[in-house]
């Protein structure tokens, strides 16, 4: 039997099918996605939780937070900030910046780490009691705590590591030092994977892109980055539509039938993988969609937290959320202009924003 050559159609059924998966634990969610990219806004929920509870049985906003210091994943830089299973983030360190310190900032990172060794797990704000660092400008122009912009360039570089929460901000705990078994080949192969696995199907140019951000989590490894990223795009299945070269994991098959949509409504975080590459989104869905919190207010067009509105495997446009007096509001746009006319659409609809509000605890 000769297979039928892939269409757009299929890969865009593929790229919905493939990342939300029926269900499971959190555990399981974070092991199968390979890294949740985290974003501090709420709205109406962080990224890292709307991106969950679509993967997760009965997730609720703030459910990661909360059981982040049982499970067994780190807070780390990968080509984002977000949450990684703890034997990805092994694949990173020793992790080496390409600015060295200064032999005054060895010294107080080594003064730090003693006293957080001491200490087991201590909130920046001891730290800063403690030693009184003193000031800094912030890269935004603002002005924010030496200590805590030490702590984070220690925990950068590996020497701590995030213990967990308390009202949001980072508590920080020693991290064991170890050896990466792998070497560098091994490990930008393997870290390639995770990102081929989250974003897939991606085009090869998107490939290069996502690449080039991984020089944040390994930058000591820039000339080895581009020998990886040759070996992968050689090694991973391929096809080429419309001129563009679409790649994704030698163990799957995008044309399969199990990849048929479902006829759910889906609101979607703007760092989900379906709608993250937006070279990719604009392929698939024809529309260019863009994130514009930090976009000044009267250029906005969809709006501050616009959520892809997901229907079947078509995104078809947005929703801004919000909650008034424990009510869920919710404010829709559509890429057509218009929003689809049949009862099922209605009815998911209607369901989605129900497991939104549960999600809420509106």
């Amino acid at each position: 039997m000769v297979a039928r050559p892939l269409t757009l159609d299929a890969l865009r059924r593929y790229a919905v099918a493939r990342t939300l998966f029926t269900p499971t634990t959190l555990p399981k969610a974070i092991e199968r996605l390979g890294f949740v990219q985290a974003d501090p806004i709420r709205a109406p929920a962080r990224a890292q939780d709307l991106t969950l509870r679509h993967r997760v049985v009965d997730y609720r906003a703030g459910e990661l937070e909360r059981r982040y210091p049982r499970l067994t994943i780190e807070e780390d830089f990968f080509v984002n900030y977000g949450f990684l299973p703890r034997r990805t983030q092994a694949l990173m360190h020793p992790r080496v910046p390409p600015q060295p310190w200064s032999a005054q900032r060895q010294r107080q990172a080594a003064e730090v780490l003693a006293f957080v060794r001491e200490h087991g797990r201590v909130h920046p704000r001891e730290v800063d009691a403690h030693f009184a660092h003193g000031k800094v400008r912030n890269w935004f122009g603002g002005s924010g705590n030496a200590s805590t912009q030490l702590l984070d360039a220690m925990h950068y570089r590996g020497l701590l590591r995030i213990a967990g929460r308390e009202g949001g901000v980072r508590l920080y705990a020693p991290r064991e030092q170890t050896a990466c078994p792998h070497t560098p080949e091994q490990a930008l192969d393997a870290l390639i994977e995770v990102i081929v696995r989250q974003y897939a199907p991606l085009p090869s140019a998107s490939l290069g892109q996502l690449v080039g951000l991984l020089r944040g989590g390994v930058p000591q490894w820039p000339a080895q980055r581009t020998a990886a990223l040759k070996r992968a795009r050689e090694r991973l299945p391929r096809v080429r539509i419309d001129g563009v070269d679409w790649l994704w994991p030698e163990d799957d098959q995008p044309g399969s039938a199990r990849h048929a949509p479902d006829d759910a409504v889906r609101l979607l975080a703007p760092f989900d993988p379906i709608v993250w590459d937006r070279r990719r989104f604009e392929l698939l869905w024809g529309w260019t969609y863009r994130f514009e919190a930090y976009t000044p207010a009267p250029k906005r067009v969809r709006g501050y937290y616009a959520l892809p509105l997901l229907w079947r495997d078509q995104v078809i446009g947005w929703a801004n959320l919000s909650q008034r007096e424990g009510s869920l509001q919710a404010e829709f746009g559509h890429a057509s202009g218009r929003a689809p006319r049949d009862a099922a659409f209605r009815r998911a609809l209607d369901d989605e924003l129900q497991r939104m509000a549960v999600f809420l605890g509106a």
